[in-house]
């Protein structure tokens, strides 16, 4: 299964969702923090969920509850560049949050962009998220819930998404 995402619609099968991207649009990346949504074909990792707000989840995806100490580390001093991490107390690297208040990680689903072999300041923590208002992200595509659902049953560990 291919999504593949133009401007702002994400198309798969003969689903078109709208959703938002990088505030830098969409383009081949230059660094970290750029705000770009990355141009590609890229893999996708596993669905993780809020499960103490989300009770019941259907996908052929590998599933990931989030705990309160989970995060992805943005920071390319280190070792643990564009990885997901467990956050110990006085972590001194930077990193994103993925146990959060507002909806936003919800679900999110990893853009396997720069991550096999990460190049330090190439770029990390691409996501696929939630969004309420199509408010353009700082690199990743975020849609509402009721259109990431028919998402993710849709989708499965092997689909990839091709942004053009």
């Amino acid at each position: 299964m291919m999504l593949k995402l133009r401007k702002n619609t994400l198309l798969i099968d003969q689903f078109k969702l709208k959703c938002s991207v990088g505030k830098g649009g969409i383009r081949k990346k230059i660094k970290e923090g750029d705000k770009i949504t990355p141009k590609g074909i890229f893999n996708l990792g596993p669905l993780y969920y809020r499960s103490d707000k989300i009770k019941f989840v259907k996908s052929k995806l590998i599933l990931k509850k989030i705990k309160k100490n989970m995060g992805w580390c943005d920071d390319p001093n280190s070792k643990l560049y564009n990885r997901p991490i467990k956050i110990p107390k006085n972590y001194k690297y930077s990193h994103e949050k993925l146990y959060r208040n507002d909806s936003k990680y919800d679900f999110v689903i990893p853009i396997k962009y720069n991550f096999s072999k990460p190049i330090k300041n190439k770029g990390s923590a691409i996501f696929l998220h939630l969004t309420d208002s199509y408010k353009p992200t700082d690199g990743c595509v975020a849609l509402k819930f009721k259109d990431f659902l028919v998402m993710i049953n849709l989708i499965n560990k092997n689909s990839k998404i091709q942004i053009v």
